[in-house]
């Protein structure tokens, strides 16, 4: 049975990170989906089902906390881990408002952000 590539869901409103992260990840060898606007959330992880969900706090519409708020409160997505990223100077308090799972701030180094992505897919 072939493996199945890893799913990464991307929200971030700034069009150049959503860019980088795209080539990176599927540079890496998974599916990427990118989104600008966090308020349709449910419905973006509803139809990629992904593995892992890299949130930024300062998104248009309803905001990073919460859209993961409306997202861990649904019983089948609220086991998807969360990597948290911003470039709020509290972000370790943000991410745990949100319930994320982890985060990185901005600008993050790319390997330290391909490397905490790793360490999420990898234990599946």
């Amino acid at each position: 049975m072939e493996n199945r590539k890893k799913k990464i869901l991307v929200f971030d409103d700034e069009k150049t990170i959503l860019d980088v992260f795209t080539i990176i990840f599927a540079e890496n060898g998974y599916e990427v989906e990118i989104s600008e606007t966090s308020h349709d959330i449910l419905e973006r992880v509803e139809s990629f089902q992904p593995d892992l969900i890299l949130m930024d706090n300062w998104i248009p519409n309803i905001g990073g906390v919460q859209a993961l708020k409306l997202l861990r409160k649904k019983e089948e997505y609220k086991n998807i881990p969360v990597i948290y990223i911003s470039a709020n100077s509290d972000i370790s308090a943000l991410a745990k408002k949100a319930e994320a799972d982890d985060f990185i701030a901005k600008p993050f180094d790319l390997v330290a952000l391909e490397n905490l992505v790793g360490k999420f897919l990898c234990k599946n």
